[in-house]
């Protein structure tokens, strides 16, 4: 006769007791999702993207572009993009659980990220409200956007990203994030 297997459940309260070792430890829908800490490929993609992100949307907009972020649904689920666009009148010191509105969110592939990224955290941003999801694939030099209908979009050359309650696009050239990742 089997035994059931029981898979323990977390809060976003239990995370504050997790130890501060490098790994991200994320929540969905209480299970407990641990990544190691990102490899330096993966932190110059997101400070590329993120500088990219501030000059075009303009650093006295009405726009915060952070990295990493938080995307928390209490008690149970709380998950950390590795970019985050939010509107800015949300106040940068506002606690992330007061943070009601997310516009972006930006996973980068990592090796040991990929199947989470693609295949749960994705659908979960939609799910939590998140207007645009971008998945960047260093490997495959792409960019998948996924927006609130549920269609997936694959870029190789350039993404457009219309800002929510704005007149105008932000334009990020592939080449601009990829260069010299060989």
């Amino acid at each position: 006769m089997g035994m059931a297997v029981s898979i323990p459940l977390y809060t976003v309260e239990d995370l504050d007791r997790f130890p501060d070792d490098g790994n991200r430890y994320e929540l969905l829908d209480g299970v407990l999702i641990v990544t190691p800490a990102p490899n330096q490929l993966h932190q110059v993609i997101g400070a590329r993207l993120i500088a990219l992100l501030t000059t075009q949307i303009g650093r006295a907009s009405a726009v915060h572009v952070v990295g990493p972020g938080v995307v928390p649904r209490l008690p149970r689920t709380q998950l950390e993009p590795d970019v985050l666009v939010y509107p800015a009148r949300f106040p940068a010191n506002s606690p992330w659980t007061k943070i009601t509105e997310h516009w972006l969110a930006v996973e980068i592939f990592s090796p040991s990220s990929k199947i989470y990224d693609r295949e749960f955290k994705r659908g979960a941003y939609l799910t939590l409200g998140v207007k645009e999801v971008w998945l960047v694939d260093a490997d495959e030099r792409t960019i998948e956007v996924c927006r609130t209908d549920g269609e997936v979009e694959v870029y190789r050359d350039r993404v457009t990203w219309a800002i929510p309650e704005g007149d105008r696009d932000v334009v990020i050239e592939l080449d601009d994030i990829f260069e010299g990742m060989e």
